[in-house]
């Protein structure tokens, strides 16, 4: 039996109080007033309710090092990631290596995998196999329903999948951006009760009143907080906090869902609403087995300093200090590698863009995406390309540079656009983590650079990759070439590193490797790049690169 001493904040009854917590056997055997000189607060743990452990990467169980250090005891994981490369050897990996920390990772089961039939991927998990999955008792409920065209359309494959998940009474999670009226109405009629896509106030309002529940994201591109805020008090049985995809810099140097409960009460929002969000409406919604910090609950609670700085001094999760003043207290365990990676180098010629016959002297202009600071959504514009010996090619005096995407599972020919706003003025940045089949991608400001990099990629098998090409720093990735088994801190340093590299060779973007991770994302409108060609999301075809073709 163990007793701690604190200012106990009752959420559900909107109070704070001086008082004792009893724990027991991992639970919370009494709580009591009492006075004390202990001016330190206890709050029921954290949750984030939709995050991509993938995003950090770190596996799992070097997640949960970052995570318990920030108040959080657990989240809702989509597998998505590591099961578009590696299908269901992929999901079993990040269930074992979970099994390690004493987190709460309750995975579920993706339900896109590929996101479309428009690009490679290394594995396919069709309406059978998301059909098993959802039957196991240790995954959780049905993975964000990215196919929205799909549900509206009512394809046998996905409307399938929501049966399979209601059949098994197990949440569906949305993702559905700027969907609204008629089709959006279709949509949450499927079952599909979440969606973390919202970047216009109006649209969350709108999804809250069809009964949906929004979950406000804050990751390390795609940041909605700014927007969203205000539905935390205005609609606060409604909402949750995600951090979704979010880098392991983000998550040691920023935070995790903590930060988002002190920027909440920095802009004035209830403390209450905003523990409701991050904790007791997560809980509820999936059906977790997370204490509420109430008589009987599993005891995961965190004791802070004070509410305003949220500097968290200790995390416990069922009724053992996982954290504790600066120290994480499990071990770190030895984590194999994993990998599908069977692409070959290439050379300059594979990445040369010819001139079609006579396109140079029309005038002809070509399609480029624009890609958005914080945002996953693009925009496309029609511009003149820059032609040299009969080629088309990067230019960095117009913020116009190559992009390039290449299947890691076959030496298939490479796929080239042009993008906006990537801003190098020199040299490449390249990765293997390539929303959602995870290809390789790379954007440059020369041929050259563009190669070299996807080259030191393919020697790595996979990592994120930046420089010139004289002069390139990398990550590998060893476990499916989107998670280093390297302790968080180290992942970080290095991360950090590179990502001020690519600033230093001119990109303005604030996460240069996160907003290109998401330029391959078919799904999120409007112009995007596969390793199948340019894709116009919002008429969801493939389009050429001169305009009028």
């Amino acid at each position: 039996m163990k007793k701690y001493l604190g200012i106990i904040v009752d959420a559900v009854s909107r109070r704070q109080f001086k008082g004792e917590i009893t724990v027991e056997n991992g639970k919370i055997t009494s709580i009591k007033e009492k006075d004390h000189g202990n001016g330190q607060y206890i709050l029921p743990g954290l949750v984030d309710s939709h995050v991509h452990i993938e995003s950090s990467m770190t596996v799992p169980s070097v997640f949960a090092r970052m995570a318990v250090a920030k108040g959080t005891v657990a989240v809702v994981s989509d597998p998505h990631e590591i099961a578009n490369v590696m299908g269901e050897e992929g999901i079993e990996f990040m269930l074992e290596d979970s099994k390690k920390a004493p987190l709460k990772i309750y995975f579920g089961v993706p339900s896109c995998v590929p996101a479309t039939p428009f690009e490679s991927s290394g594995a396919v998990l069709d309406a059978n196999a998301v059909d098993r999955l959802l039957a196991r008792n240790d995954l959780h409920y049905l993975s964000e329903m990215m196919n929205f065209p799909g549900v509206i359309s009512e394809f046998k494959d996905v409307m399938a999948k929501l049966e399979s998940a209601k059949k098994y009474g197990k949440v569906i999670d949305g993702h559905a951006p700027g969907l609204k009226g008629e089709d959006l109405r279709k949509y949450i009629g499927s079952g599909i009760s979440t969606d973390h896509e919202c970047f216009e106030y109006e649209e969350a309002v709108e999804k809250i009143n069809l009964g949906m529940k929004i979950l406000i994201r804050e990751g390390s591109s795609a940041r909605n907080f700014e927007t969203l805020y205000p539905l935390i008090d205005e609609y606060p049985d409604s909402v949750m906090l995600c951090m979704d995809d979010s880098h392991p810099d983000t998550l040691i140097y920023e935070g995790h869902i903590d930060k988002l409960i002190r920027r909440g009460q920095e802009i004035g929002l209830d403390i209450y609403n905003l523990i409701r969000a991050a904790v007791f409406n997560p809980v509820e919604h999936y059906g977790l087995d997370v204490g509420l910090l109430r008589e009987g609950d599993p005891a995961d609670f965190i004791i802070v300093d004070d509410l305003k700085s949220f500097n968290v001094l200790s995390t416990f999760i069922g009724g053992e200090c996982a954290y504790d003043r600066g120290k994480v207290l499990f071990p770190a365990e030895k984590v194999p590698a994993k990998n599908v990676f069977n692409r070959s180098k290439i050379a300059i010629d594979n990445v040369k863009l010819t001139v079609p016959p006579g396109a140079d002297k029309k005038q002809k202009k070509i399609r480029v995406i624009v890609a958005r600071d914080g945002e996953l959504v693009t925009g496309q514009e029609l511009v003149l390309p820059k032609i040299e010996a009969g080629n088309l090619v990067s230019d960095p005096s117009r913020d116009i540079l190559k992009i390039v995407v290449l299947s890691r599972y076959g030496d298939d020919p490479a796929k080239i656009g042009f993008i906006k706003n990537a801003g190098l003025k020199k040299g490449a940045i390249a990765s293997s983590i390539a929303h959602d089949s995870h290809n390789i991608i790379a954007v440059g400001a020369t041929d050259r650079d563009i190669i070299e990099a996807v080259n030191r990629l393919v020697e790595n098998k996979g990592g994120i990759v930046v420089g010139t090409s004289e002069n390139l720093l990398d990550l590998p990735l060893e476990v499916a070439g989107l998670m280093s088994a390297l302790d968080g801190e180290e992942v970080a340093s290095r991360y950090h590193l590179l990502n001020e590299e690519a600033k230093r060779l001119g990109t303005s973007l604030e996460s240069p490797f996160m907003t290109l991770a998401f330029m391959s994302l078919l799904v999120i409108p409007e112009l995007k790049l596969g390793d199948k060609g340019l894709f116009d999301v919002t008429k969801f075809e493939f389009v050429n690169l001169f305009s009028g073709e």
